[in-house]
């Protein structure tokens, strides 16, 4: 009998219910159907295609652009007991023949594979003698060259259609406009496929802008609040790369860079050392992370401003796959603006391309200065209406208090035209300050009408608000002329008196880190200071055991379902395939194990009244129950009431341990106690009292229940 949806989600992947919209997509590749999924990274649409997979005779072709997604998806669906496996240039011939030979004789159920594999050597006639019940074309984005990452490899897929009129396709991607989804629906040959977009929300991702100085400092404090913690840095060149990951190294973080540039070998060496959390922090380019499948990545910062949404909303969702809550932040200066015009322009793209380039900038540009809830931005963009603030943003979080700034602009500019617009921020700066240092006075701009206009202002507070003055387009910076500040329209009619300027009011960084701090600080119970403790002992084991078994940590189980196993501390198996993430497979290969330890960390860390505790008695009571000691025994060594012993023995049995219930039970007392709960229609979970009276109370509350637990069993 073919199991359904439900049954397959429970027992392969652990989890309950489906996600919206994934019931649905699943039903129409079922009809055999055609159809485009938009759902944000993190959103599960591995499972639209991998549950029709094991539901449909057959093979699943997967179509995927890297070889560290296949690498890791297919790990994972090992690791779920699921038959998958990937063809990619990295193979051999003998092990990509013992893999076809595998799909030949019907051993797999998902065979994922590379654009260029699939139309190169026999491939195509392969899989038409085998039964393909359904095309995957994943990261179908790169089919389109409207989208951010357009591949030519991809412009072969329109041939399936042809090649495989009866087999439905369904194109999946995380980041897709209105423009690029209409082409990737044509380009696949399949125009009339209904297309599900899930919510683009990822409200588990707190967003963050932060002012592009000082960069290192930042990061530095930002990883040692995250320790142990996994995170991407994206900067914009190679070089950056390695001067980021050194500065870490420095400091003493486990971190590598990755680039394209690296040898291929070097590249997997790093990417394998940060799936496995080896390294902490992978500082790269965004030649690293497309399709990584590693769910514990907890933090993301771009070093450097993306030169798109899409690009910046798909790298971001690289952090908190699981679910659970993770953190991004975002430098911004307005020379990221400069340099990423600048490569735009010098690039050899037709004319009309260059302007959609320009337009997706500028929109980058308004979501890092923008002083309103930033997800309403980013889901904006996807076409998602939002009507309320997220919460769990920068802007969300300290409203932007602005202030009329007309004064403090004029003077900047004064100051600019005074020095016929030669100089940077830092004489800039230094002029307004009122400073008398070598360069100032060798000038003569110590001689000027503004010369210490500003020395009510800090160094940092002018640097501030001379980058927001940038950022609005109240002066230009000419970068070929040694960062020059430029005037321009709006500055004039600033300096006239014709125009006026708002800006944000400028917060210390002391002030802003304090602030952080006290609210860390005051928001950390004991309770939840014992539950990070055993999360920390579940995410030691998860490595040793991903160690020996040479697989990624998360392989074995995600942040987010050992985040619940450390808030409900399972102890059972019933409990332990309770927790999300956890079905038969999972847990015959790791449950046992993982109950262990928190039974050991159980012990050491009861505390009278916790739910630890209360977990660990029903375990102690099975432990004196496997050594063959009576209840009254078992009793007496708990100094604990016979009949609370016989309701932890049944509640063991509803867990699915080997209780023999009807051993513990007075022989001469079944019948009686039965007959009376019939006759007064009482079942095992209503009070008892009744029969207990009924009976002249002959036999305890212990044996009423146990022998209601067992009747109930026999008649079910």
């Amino acid at each position: 009998m073919q199991q359904t949806k439900e049954a397959i989600l429970k027992q392969y992947f652990g989890y309950e219910s489906f996600r919206p919209n994934q019931a649905a997509i699943i039903e129409t590749v079922m009809d055999g159907q055609d159809c485009l999924v938009l759902m944000p990274t993190g959103g599960g649409k591995s499972i639209c295609f991998q549950i029709p997979a094991l539901l449909k005779p057959g093979l699943t072709v997967v179509v995927s652009p890297l070889i560290a997604l296949m690498k890791d998806q297919v790990e994972a669906l090992k690791g779920n007991g699921i038959e998958a496996a990937y063809l990619n240039s990295s193979q051999s011939g003998p092990e990509q023949d013992q893999i076809l030979w595998q799909a030949k004789l019907g051993k797999l159920k998902l065979l994922y594979i590379a654009p260029e594999k699939l139309f190169s050597g026999n491939t195509i006639q392969f899989l038409k003698e085998w039964q393909v019940s359904l095309f995957a074309i994943d990261e179908s984005h790169c089919i389109s060259s409207w989208g951010h990452d357009f591949r030519p490899e991809y412009r072969q897929l329109n041939l399936l259609k042809e090649l495989f009129p009866n087999v439905p396709i369904i194109a999946l991607t995380a980041t897709a406009d209105r423009v690029t989804r209409r082409d990737i629906l044509r380009q696949l040959g399949i125009e009339n496929a209904p297309t599900y977009v899930s919510s683009f929300d990822r409200p588990n991702l707190n967003l963050t802008v932060l002012p592009g100085r000082k960069r290192i400092e930042q990061i530095k404090r930002f990883i040692h609040k995250h320790e142990r913690q996994s995170g991407i840095i994206y900067c914009l060149s190679r070089k950056g790369t390695e001067t980021v990951a050194a500065s870490l190294q420095r400091e003493g973080i486990k971190a590598e860079y990755y680039h394209a540039g690296l040898r291929p070998e070097i590249r997997s060496s790093v990417q394998e050392q940060f799936l496995r959390d080896d390294i902490q922090v992978i500082v790269a380019t965004i030649a690293f992370g497309m399709g990584i499948d590693k769910s514990n990545v907890r933090w993301v910062i771009h070093y450097n401003l993306p030169s798109n949404v899409e690009s910046f909303y798909q790298e971001i969702g690289r952090a908190g796959r699981d679910g659970s809550p993770a953190d991004t932040a975002l430098f911004y200066s307005y020379m990221d603006i400069i340099t990423r015009q600048e490569m735009i322009n010098n690039s050899e793209q037709p004319m009309e391309q260059k302007e959609v380039l320009k337009a997706k900038l500028e929109r980058m540009k308004q979501y890092a200065e923008a002083d309103i809830c930033r997800r309403r931005i980013l889901l904006s963009y996807f076409n998602e209406a939002v009507e309320q603030d997220c919460g769990n943003c920068d802007v969300c979080r300290n409203p932007r208090t602005r202030f009329d700034a007309s004064i403090i602009a004029q003077k900047a500019l004064s100051a600019i035209t005074r020095t016929e617009q030669k100089i940077a921020m830092g004489m800039l700066i230094d002029i307004l300050r009122g400073s008398r240092n070598r360069s100032v006075i060798q000038y003569g701009y110590d001689r000027l009408r503004t010369f210490g206009v500003g020395n009510d202002l800090k160094g940092e507070e002018w640097a501030e608000y001379i980058s927001q003055m940038l950022n609005s387009g109240v002066m230009d910076i000419a970068y070929d002329e040694a960062h020059a500040f430029k005037l321009n329209a709006f500055s004039e009619q600033v300096l006239r008196g014709q125009r006026k300027v708002e800006l944000v009011k400028f917060i210390p960084v002391a002030e802003r880190k304090a602030k952080e701090e006290a609210q860390v600080i005051s928001a950390k119970p004991k309770q939840e200071i014992i539950r990070d403790a055993l999360f920390e002992k579940l995410r030691v084991l998860r490595k040793q055991l991903a160690d020996s078994l040479s697989v990624p940590p998360y392989v074995i189980f995600s942040d987010a379902t050992l985040s619940e196993m450390a808030q409900k501390r399972p102890i059972t198996e019933a409990q332990m395939k309770a927790v999300a993430g956890i079905g038969a497979e999972k847990y015959r290969r790791y449950g046992s194990v993982f109950i262990e330890e928190i039974v050991r960390f159980a012990k050491e860390n009861t505390q009278p009244g916790t739910r630890i505790a209360k977990g660990l008695t029903y375990l102690e009571t099975w432990e004196l129950y496997q050594q063959g000691y009576s209840v009254k025994v078992m009793a007496q060594k708990r100094d604990l009431n016979p009949v609370t012993i016989l309701s932890h023995l049944i509640k063991l049995k509803e867990d699915g341990h080997a209780v023999d219930l009807e051993a513990l039970m007075d022989p001469q007392a079944y019948e009686p106690i039965v007959q009376a709960a019939q006759e007064l229609s009482i079942r095992k979970d209503e009070p008892l009292k009744p029969i207990y009276e009924l009976l002249n109370e002959q036999y305890d509350y212990g044996q009423i229940r146990l022998a209601l637990v067992i009747a109930e069993g026999k008649s079910g």
